[in-house]
């Protein structure tokens, strides 16, 4: 099993930034892919992004420009850097981890983004 634990999420005014971790733990090796996706109410979760083992990364759309992922090996640890929030960029965002062809999900922090 893998455990994700993220944190950094919160309120931030359109143009600021945030930065979330996601600290994995457990039987965490190998872990393949990880990444962030959110979620809004009546919406499906989507990709936000993600980062192999390797380092290769790939990005939404909608955040390209402005996030970045990167991922320490050594601390088990993901991270997404937000800058230059939007308000449409507000909600739950998930961390996910890729072990073996099974995923595992963090429980989600929130993110508001204020107009």
């Amino acid at each position: 099993q893998v455990q994700l634990v993220e944190s950094g999420g919160g309120l931030v005014q359109a143009g600021g930034s945030l930065r979330l971790s996601c600290a994995a733990s457990g039987s965490i090796f190998p872990i393949n892919t990880m990444g962030w996706y959110r979620q809004t109410p009546g919406k499906q979760r989507e990709l936000v992004a993600d980062i192999t083992s390797g380092g290769t990364t790939n990005y939404a759309d909608s955040v390209k420009g402005r996030f970045t992922i990167s991922r320490d090996n050594a601390k088990n640890t993901v991270y997404l850097q937000m800058n230059s929030l939007k308000p449409e960029d507000t909600a739950v965002y998930y961390c996910n981890a890729l072990r073996w062809g099974k995923d595992y999900w963090g429980k989600g922090t929130l993110v508001t983004v204020s107009s």
